[in-house]
């Protein structure tokens, strides 16, 4: 591995299964706050503080978002589709609730803007290595010679 040239596909997908993995443990843990921790009562109390609009079906939402996108991430399961849930959640915290108290934790955005550009980057580059979206992925693609075809 050379730390100047060009990453092969293997460490593409190994990063991007790293980042993947960290960021959904980063948002089951936050579900899993919401729900066992504070509870849904407490999660709805804390939004409706902060200005979220309709808390009472936000916070739930939000919650199993969190904690049931958080462990798809995890293991990469509709990476795609749960990362752009996800990181239109964190536009929601960063427009309603950090934005507000500047740039820099622990008021500001800058945890969330984090969270959101991970969660963008995992749109666009999908699970990665180690994923059950690969696994899928090439139970669906017949291998390389492999031919349906009847000549």
């Amino acid at each position: 591995m050379s730390l100047l040239g060009p990453a092969s596909p293997r460490q593409l997908g190994l990063g991007i299964a790293l980042v993947r993995i960290i960021t959904g443990i980063v948002f089951a843990a936050h579900g899993y706050q919401k729900f066992f921790v504070y509870g849904l009562d407490g999660a709805t109390g804390a939004f409706t503080q902060m200005g979220i609009p309709a808390p009472g079906l936000t916070a739930p939402l939000v919650a199993i978002l969190e904690l049931a996108g958080g462990i798809a991430l995890i293991i990469g399961l509709l990476t795609r589709l749960v990362a752009l849930g996800l990181a239109i959640n964190m536009l929601g915290a960063i427009f309603f609730v950090r934005l507000k108290g500047g740039f820099f934790a622990p008021n500001g955005a800058e945890f969330e803007i984090l969270l959101f550009v991970a969660c963008v980057g995992l749109v666009i580059a999908g699970a990665g290595a180690l994923s059950v979206d690969e696994g899928l992925a090439r139970r669906r693609s017949p291998a390389v010679g492999d031919s349906y075809e009847r000549t």
